[in-house]
């Protein structure tokens, strides 16, 4: 059943352009959020996996909220064993994983689909072909930057930075 409610949730979502802002998930430790919560922030979400060759991305991620988490600037990384299975961990071992390799401190959330039948209402949005970037996610670390007002205003390719000159100055010009 909740299998067919989200293929619902994503099917709808799109069609209707929805309000990044209402779409529900959940934080790695289970408690109800959305970007709602986030507001008045940018956000950049982004899919992460701990057995990917583009893992240590976690480094220059946690790099960059540090440098701009007192400007306003949040990094919320929703773990996805959609690609190769390089996800395959709970959430406390996801938990751990980010904490002892990475130092994490940014938001972790519940591990979502990010693409197929299964896939998170708030990926549908972002990336249905009428959604705000067609297109699938097309692996690990993808990134989408999300503005003060809620709305999607980048994407960035998996094998693009979190570091990369581009992605500092979409990230620069929301903090305006």
């Amino acid at each position: 059943m909740k299998r067919l409610l989200s293929l619902v949730a994503a099917l709808a979502l799109p069609a209707a352009a929805a309000d990044l802002t209402e779409i529900p998930f959940n934080t790695i430790d289970g408690k109800a959020t959305s970007l709602a919560d986030y507001k008045g922030k940018v956000v950049m979400v982004v899919n992460t996996a701990s057995k990917c060759g583009l893992t240590p991305q976690y480094e220059a991620l946690e790099k960059i909220y540090e440098k701009y988490k007192d400007r306003g600037f949040v990094i919320l990384g929703f773990p996805c064993n959609d690609f190769a299975s390089q996800e395959p961990g709970t959430a406390d071992e996801i938990k751990t994983f980010c904490k002892t390799k990475y130092d994490v401190t940014f938001p972790l959330m519940e591990k979502v689909h990010v693409r197929g039948q299964d896939q998170h209402p708030l990926y549908a949005t972002l990336t249905h072909e009428k959604g705000l970037f067609p297109g699938d996610v097309s692996w690990n670390f993808g990134k989408f930057i999300i503005s003060k007002d809620g709305e999607a205003v980048a994407r960035f390719d998996p094998r693009t930075k979190p570091d990369d000159p581009e992605v500092i100055a979409a990230i620069e010009k929301q903090l305006k």
